[in-house]
């Protein structure tokens, strides 16, 4: 079924996709394409729909399909390309170490093309190499460059990375606030003397079993009544 009807933008930007969920590959020969697939790259066979009236398989692996499908006239196909240009169409992979992926292909025959890119002090290092059809496939350590979005806001938003810090700016003069007054000094009053602080002598009535006399900062001076 072909959709005519006129599509109405969507609000915000594009079409409200979730993630890439696979790629479809025309081959010449079904069994020689499964088997580089499921041998070279490491997919896996999954099951396919039975309601297919026509020959292909499905693939499955690192978040991603490859649907290949058996080309009713193989010989109606475009030549086989045997140059490998790392500008050509290409499906690219993330591998954890290159060195690893190198020495596989070359266990497996595999003729590849190698290539660095340098951007910042940062490297990127790409492998090329070639299908059964000469459809292009690209092993890289791609992860190494950082997403820069050109358009901040907007862009950040869609791939899931912070927003930027605001620019600093100064505040006008309007928004300003004055300056808090300083403290008013206070005066403070002179330590007052250990003597100067006891209380002057007073007389105290006479009570059996106490000392008479008076009360001085010195002691008690007086005689005992009985």
């Amino acid at each position: 079924m072909v959709n005519t009807k006129r599509v109405e933008p969507v609000q915000g930007g594009g079409l409200p996709l979730a993630a890439l969920n696979h790629i479809s590959v025309v081959c010449r020969s079904l069994e020689s394409s499964v088997h580089f697939y499921r041998n070279v790259l490491g997919f896996i066979p999954i099951r396919r729909p039975g309601s297919f009236d026509f020959d292909g398989a499905w693939l499955f692996n690192y978040g991603i399909g490859i649907h290949l499908l058996q080309a009713e006239d193989p010989e109606s196909m475009p030549p086989k390309k045997t140059q490998i240009d790392p500008k050509d169409n290409h499906i690219s992979f993330q591998c954890e170490s290159m060195e690893a992926v190198q020495r596989r292909l070359k266990e497996l025959g595999v003729r590849y093309v190698q290539r660095r890119v340098e951007e910042g002090g940062i490297f990127v290092d790409q492998l090329f190499f070639h299908d059964p059809d000469g459809f292009m496939v690209e092993v890289c350590t791609c992860d190494n460059l950082p997403i820069v979005p050109l358009v901040p806001v907007e862009g950040s938003a869609i791939l899931g990375l912070p927003p930027p810090a605001p620019a600093c700016k100064r505040p006008a003069a309007a928004t300003l606030r004055p300056a808090p007054p300083l403290p008013v000094p206070v005066a403070v009053p002179a330590p007052v003397s250990a003597a100067a602080a006891v209380p002057p002598a007073q007389c105290v009535p006479a009570k059996a079993g106490s000392y008479v006399g008076e009360v001085k900062a010195a002691g008690i001076v007086g005689t005992p009544a009985f």
